[in-house]
């Protein structure tokens, strides 16, 4: 024996399941962060449309201010 591995295709393959067992956990992260719905530019237009729904509404309680005042 000799330290790391048992010789040349012994440390190769010990490298290749490593490698294979690197990409098979971000593979899982990848697949969980997009089932979990995380994208930061999907929520910007969210809170983008969230904001034009409140001026929305901002404008439509002063109009209904403004017509209670009259009455």
């Amino acid at each position: 024996m000799n330290g790391m591995g048992y010789g040349v295709m012994g440390s190769f393959w010990g490298f290749l399941l490593n490698l294979l067992l690197i990409l098979l956990i971000v593979g899982a992260v990848v697949v969980l962060l997009n089932s979990s719905g995380y994208a930061a530019p999907r929520d910007n237009e969210r809170i983008v449309k969230m904001e034009r729904d409140i001026e929305e509404i901002k404008k439509t309680v002063e109009e209904i201010k403004s017509k209670l005042e009259e009455i």
